[in-house]
């Protein structure tokens, strides 16, 4: 049987697979306000470490023309995105929050909505992985790690449903292992299930008030969670990949960027997968 054939992974890189601002942003989100839950990032041992998918879309959204309010646990990773908003010239909130005290997600919210003049759209990019087998998997592990992943989604989507006027969009930034279980990570692969079918449920909730809710699925991503999931799992990266590549942070954003915008305007309940093909089957060795 023949090989595989390879392939140039920068065939299909492109100044937006790479986070490059254009030199005419569309001002896609003009006059938007938008309350980004997870836009800081962790920190790695790597010298030039890759964008996360809040950080992307937080600073994508802001070139956008979208005010946010930004919320993460590290206030040191949280500055920073803000920092990076103002210097590219947008307006950003933040706040400093634990997602898993489910009494702090309405007084949140609620700030948001009136330090923003309202609130036309909620990103939710939180997400943790213990990375225990279900042999070694506790109550207490399971417990925390569908609090953060699912509960507080359910939650801010709850509150900011109450402050949302009709056209607002809802987006759940959910993963690959949502339709795979191939991570030995049960209870991440679990919640990422629940984001998907609790997108639905938002998104019947949310439709008498004309709001929508879709989830994004995001496979193998050059992030820094994804580099360190890959030095937990160093085979996570040994099969071919489609394009030969990994995806990016931006390349998150971007499809976010479309459920959030009123181009997705008849989009809803839908799980859109960012995975290059990967869950298809395509899939090639790079060059």
């Amino acid at each position: 049987m023949a090989s595989a054939p390879s392939i140039d992974p920068l065939h299909q890189c492109f100044a937006e697979t790479l986070g490059q601002p254009p030199a005419r942003p569309s001002r896609r989100l003009e006059g938007r306000r938008i309350l980004v839950v997870g836009a800081g990032q962790r920190e790695i041992d790597d010298a030039e470490p890759p964008v996360g998918n809040g950080r992307a879309i937080s600073l994508l959204f802001a070139r956008e023309g979208a005010t946010l309010t930004c919320v993460d646990l590290s206030e040191p990773a949280l500055a920073e995105t803000c920092r990076q908003v103002r210097e590219a010239g947008g307006t950003a909130h933040a706040e400093v929050a634990d997602v898993a005290q489910a009494d702090a997600i309405g007084p949140l919210v609620a700030r948001a909505a009136a330090r923003m003049g309202g609130l036309d759209g909620l990103v939710m990019v939180v997400g943790i992985a213990s990375g225990l087998p279900l042999a070694r998997q506790s109550a207490e592990a399971w417990d925390h790690e569908h609090a953060v992943n699912v509960r507080s989604n359910m939650l801010f989507a709850q509150q900011a449903m109450q402050h949302m006027a009709p056209g607002g969009s809802i987006v759940l930034i959910s993963s690959l292992a949502a339709l795979r279980n191939s991570s030995g990570n049960p209870a991440y692969e679990t919640t990422k299930a629940a984001q998907v079918a609790l997108a639905r449920a938002i998104a019947m909730a949310g439709h008498a008030q004309g709001i929508r809710c879709n989830s994004v699925l995001p496979g193998l991503m050059d992030t820094p969670m994804g580099r360190a999931a890959t030095r937990r799992r160093p085979g996570r990266l040994g099969s071919p990949l489609p394009f030969g590549r990994q995806g990016t942070g931006w390349e998150v954003a971007y499809a976010t960027l479309f459920l959030m915008s009123n181009e997705s305007s008849f989009v809803n309940a839908h799980a859109l997968v960012v995975d290059g093909g990967l869950a298809a089957g395509i899939a090639l060795a790079a060059a």
